[in-house]
């Protein structure tokens, strides 16, 4: 039996409540699930930045999850800090070093949601830090309909990787974010753009694999989105 392809997923925190009168982690099973769909074995990663080589050594891929919360701005250089910002520290400590690890050895990954917004900050580039502050006449990004049903449709940039990945020009997308990527980082490609402008894809070329996308593809509301799972765990498969 060949060996499985390992894919490490980063799970989000909570504080007591809830689950546990106590601290606990958390993921969506559709996260999972994406993966496994597409041919990888996945394993959750806890928050350990002192140890983020260690688990990158464990794994052939990295997905970067989303969450409800954000990247600290001072991290892109930001000396201004919206209301709204709130942050999950030790998380994006971890999440920073192990990307940046992965990226230094050229292993895939795949940034979901919030978790682009940290690989674009990981390349080195910027964010929105409230979208209907700084976008005129912005889409609904935090749509008020189920997460598991589209809430826009964004245009997929001709010749990309995911154009070559999805096989289409545009693609109905789920939205649940604030924030969005504002510069990308030095050799990033833009890869998705939402009808008012905001970027939904961004990528590295020259890379075995480094995408990513600002809706929930583990949601699999469309063919693309299993499509990108499948050349994510493929590209990790080596």
């Amino acid at each position: 039996m060949s060996r499985p392809v390992i894919i490490g997923l980063t799970l989000d925190s909570e504080q007591p409540g809830g689950y546990s009168k106590f601290p606990w982690y958390a993921i969506r099973e559709n996260y999972c699930g994406a993966v496994v769909r597409a041919g990888g074995l996945p394993i959750l990663l806890p928050h350990e930045p002192d140890h983020a080589a260690e688990y990158l050594d464990l794994i052939d891929g990295l997905i970067v999850t989303g969450g409800a919360f954000d990247v600290d701005p001072a991290l892109f250089g930001s000396q201004d800090r919206h209301d709204t910002v709130t942050t999950k520290d030790r998380r994006t400590a971890f999440e920073l070093a192990i990307t940046r690890l992965a990226l230094a050895a050229d292993k895939p990954v795949l940034g979901i949601c919030g978790g682009q917004q940290l690989l674009n900050v990981a390349l080195g580039g910027t964010l929105v830090q409230h979208i209907p502050d700084e976008v005129a006449d912005a889409l609904a990004h935090e749509q008020p309909n189920p997460r598991n049903e589209p809430g826009h449709e964004v245009a997929i940039t001709e010749g990309s990787i995911l154009h070559r990945i999805t096989g289409t020009a545009r693609v109905a997308v789920n939205s649940a974010h604030h924030q969005a990527v504002k510069t990308v980082g030095p050799g990033v490609i833009i890869d998705a753009v939402a009808p008012d402008g905001v970027i939904e894809g961004i990528e590295m070329p020259g890379r075995r694999f480094c995408l990513g996308v600002q809706w929930h593809p583990e949601f699999e509301i469309s063919p693309p989105d299993e499509a990108i799972f499948r050349a994510f765990v493929a590209a990790a498969r080596g």
